[in-house]
């Protein structure tokens, strides 16, 4: 049976841990593209598979599961980029994934990454200049 001071011990080193832990998901990539969006590997020429704010974005390699990521949503937040201040601090989004980034309507910005988010999603954590973000992610 433990004692009130341990399981204390115990539950202070728990909050410690959760205090000096700032990453929750995995880390990858972002780049960005731009409209036409319609038509995607997910939906086809659906328009009601946009969420109503445009945070959206085409799956990679990574994350693609050959197409079992259509539909699932993804928190995504900025954390470094080449460009210095591209990030904007304290911003993170959700997204819901609509299509492939290999068959996307027009061309990523940069080819290769985790994620390829809508114009209005890659605005909403960083600068548009950005041709490219480190991220961190999570289902």
């Amino acid at each position: 049976m433990s004692s009130p001071i341990s399981s204390l011990f115990i539950f202070s080193l728990f909050l410690i841990s959760q205090l000096f832990c700032t990453s929750y998901g995995d880390v990858g990539t972002a780049a960005q593209y731009s409209p036409p969006y319609l038509p995607t590997k997910c939906y086809d020429t659906d328009p009601a598979q946009f969420p109503s704010n445009n945070h959206f974005a085409a799956a990679g390699d990574g994350i693609w599961d050959n197409g079992a990521s259509c539909g699932r949503e993804y928190l995504v937040r900025c954390i470094s980029a080449t460009v210095a201040g591209a990030c904007k601090p304290d911003q993170t989004i959700q997204v819901k994934i609509v299509d492939y980034a290999f068959s996307t309507p027009t061309s990523p910005s940069v080819s290769g990454t985790t994620i390829v988010l809508s114009e209005t999603a890659f605005g909403k954590v960083a600068n548009l200049s950005a041709n490219s973000i480190n991220i961190e992610f999570q289902q």
